[in-house]
């Protein structure tokens, strides 16, 4: 089952002209959010995307770009951390998560 988080909010970017076709990106995604296509990475489900950072940390082109460490996926990590309510700060006074 594929984990899915609020439909269009990731900050997930892939520019297919920066796009050398390593790879990388498809073997770092811990939820399979990219796949290659005639030698060039395309995201297949954006909404799956959990804003780790992982792709575009591993790009050697820079094609990816995404705001790690943001978000309701954030948020909830951290409150697994912490041991508290995930707080995202995305409503106004109602929690999102």
């Amino acid at each position: 089952m594929k984990h899915r988080y609020l439909k269009n909010v990731a900050t997930l970017g892939l520019s297919a002209e920066k796009c050398i076709g390593c790879g990388r990106c498809t073997e770092v995604c811990p939820h399979g959010v990219f796949s290659m296509n005639e030698n060039k990475a395309q995201v297949e489900d954006k909404d799956s995307c959990m804003e780790c950072g992982a792709c575009a940390k591993n790009c050697p082109a820079t094609a990816i770009t995404v705001d790690a460490g943001v978000g309701c996926a954030s948020a909830v990590i951290m409150g697994w951390l912490t041991g508290s309510e995930p707080s995202c700060d995305c409503s106004s006074g109602e929690e999102c998560c």
